[in-house]
């Protein structure tokens, strides 16, 4: 299809050469934008997004968990094995990967570019809470990350007298016999992305040579023999089309990355495809209620859930005021945007990844039973999974609110002719020349931004990375590049004092939100 409309497409001299164009206006374009700016100030870089806002997608404060993944809380990132071993390896490298982003944001604020931390980042613990027979298994992840350099100050209870000073809206009403247990980490956040977005973009409006684009929507994209790519946007106000030309493409549009990347026609695109996960959640309106509760609390999502749907009672600070929300409750549409349309998922159908996409839907069958029982969920259903939380929990205290869309990616399975296998997390594709990327997937994304936008640098611009200033300026915006902090306690102990102390963290403020 996408061979046929590059044919009868009718090409237009390109009306401006900048030598970076960001798609979509999000979290991720915002940190590129800003990492290139900092390593190459003459850049000239143009962003465009499709709605008339900036992080009106899944960096959207009420799309987007923000709880500033760093895998405290997160069951889903120590799984247990069939043996009864706990992996805490992707638990490792997301909190590893979450200290590299406040590294990145403490520099914005020493350097003056965001000036009150407060307004996107907020210290709140990160609890789990599990009951009867996932005590064991909690216990013995605790066990495993205890003295690890990353999950310093973890603790441990059982204790219920403990458990009520930690939740009091938890444990009020629970069944007595209950055995129920929680780990707490006070170094955890509470993340506003949407916030944040907007900051990083509010600065980069200020820098020379950066020009951002509402409303516009890109439409064809097609590489050059110079090695350069046209790209033709539609300005969705005026109803007219221009064509500009660049060096380097970055497709960041969340849920619109694929349909763009299949544009490209890399062969490193070939295959993907994209299961589209919608979401809701319950928002307390009872003010009362709130107040009894300053923590964000993971429990275990249920067998087939998807990692997005794990169920979190969760604090969150929105606008400098406390609010609470439960959920998310996972459901499916086929729109890949919140703002998309109906016909995104059969668009994204292609020949390559027809095969894939099908052996995707017959293996996870127990995920789409999830997917329709959440989707027929009932206003009671939901009470329901909301009391194993809050036992006191009335139906008249909460309003269910839409969440964001997300896409998780599909690939081919290479040790399965025709297979494909369903993958949950971020991945960059790019070109083999650098020229273009494109990011696809979904949580961790916005918490690891940094490091997934380092990860694209060392792609894309290997040489630049290479040379002296280029690796003087990211160990200056990041101090611990170049190692790791999974083994360095002094380094990692050091890396949380600096960052704490620039972005405000667990001070008096602070005490007062909680």
């Amino acid at each position: 299809m996408s061979h046929i409309s590059h044919l009868f497409h009718i090409h237009h001299t390109p009306t401006s050469h900048p030598d970076v164009i960001l798609v979509g206006a999000g979290i991720m374009s915002a940190t590129l934008g800003i990492m290139l700016k900092e390593l190459h100030p003459s850049l000239k870089i143009e962003i465009y997004e499709r709605l008339d806002v900036v992080a009106g997608e899944s960096s959207d404060v009420w799309n987007n968990a923000g709880t500033g993944h760093s895998a405290f809380c997160e069951l889903n990132y120590t799984p247990e094995h069939e043996d009864g071993t706990v992996d805490a390896t992707k638990a490792f490298k997301i909190a590893d990967s979450f200290e590299t982003s406040k590294q990145f944001w403490a520099y914005l604020v020493e350097k003056g570019y965001i000036k009150d931390p407060h307004t996107f980042i907020n210290s709140i613990p990160h609890m789990s809470f599990v009951w009867d027979e996932n005590v064991a298994y909690l216990k013995k992840r605790f066990d495993l990350l205890r003295d690890h350099p990353l999950f310093k100050g973890m603790l441990y209870s059982e204790n219920k007298t403990q458990l009520t000073e930690w939740m009091p809206l938890i444990m009020q009403s629970r069944d007595a016999n209950q055995k129920v247990a929680a780990t707490r980490m006070e170094l955890g956040t509470d993340m506003n992305f949407g916030e944040l977005t907007r900051l990083l973009f509010k600065h980069l409006e200020t820098l020379p040579d950066v020009t951002i684009y509402l409303n516009h929507e890109v439409s064809f994209l097609e590489k050059r023999k110079d090695g350069h790519w046209e790209v033709e946007v539609k300005d969705m106000v005026a109803h007219k089309k221009r064509t500009v030309e660049t060096k380097f493409l970055f497709i960041g549009a969340g849920g619109g990355s694929l349909p763009l990347l299949e544009k490209t026609e890399i062969p490193e695109a070939k295959g993907y495809g994209g299961f589209p996960v919608s979401g809701q959640w319950l928002v307390c309106q009872n003010e009362d209620v709130i107040k009894q509760h300053a923590a964000k609390v993971y429990g275990k999502a249920e067998v087939g859930a998807p990692p997005m749907s794990v169920p979190h009672l969760d604090t969150r600070i929105i606008n400098g005021k406390k609010a609470l929300l439960f959920g998310p409750y996972a459901g499916f549409s086929s729109k890949f945007l919140k703002h998309g349309s109906l016909m995104d998922l059969p668009h994204s159908l292609q020949v390559n990844n027809i095969l894939p996409m099908v052996s995707v839907g017959l293996h996870n069958i127990p995920l789409t039973k999830y997917l329709i029982e959440q989707v027929r969920q009932s206003p009671e259903d939901r009470l329901e999974a909301l009391k194993k939380f809050v036992p006191t929990a009335k139906l008249e205290d909460w309003k269910l609110e839409e969440a964001g869309q997300r896409v998780q990616i599909i690939k081919k399975d290479h040790d399965h002719i025709g297979g494909g296998v369903l993958e949950f997390g971020t991945e960059i594709v790019s070109s083999a020349d650098g020229s273009v990327a494109a990011l696809l997937g979904a949580s961790p994304g916005a918490s690891t931004s940094v490091s997934i936008m380092l990860d694209l640098l060392k792609r894309c611009f290997k040489d630049q990375v290479e040379t002296p200033a280029w690796q003087s300026k990211l160990k200056e915006m990041i101090p611990s590049y170049g190692q790791s902090l999974v083994k360095n306690s002094a380094l990692c102990e050091g890396i949380r004092e600096k960052t704490s102390k620039a972005l405000q963290l667990n001070t008096d403020k602070q005490a007062k939100l909680a």
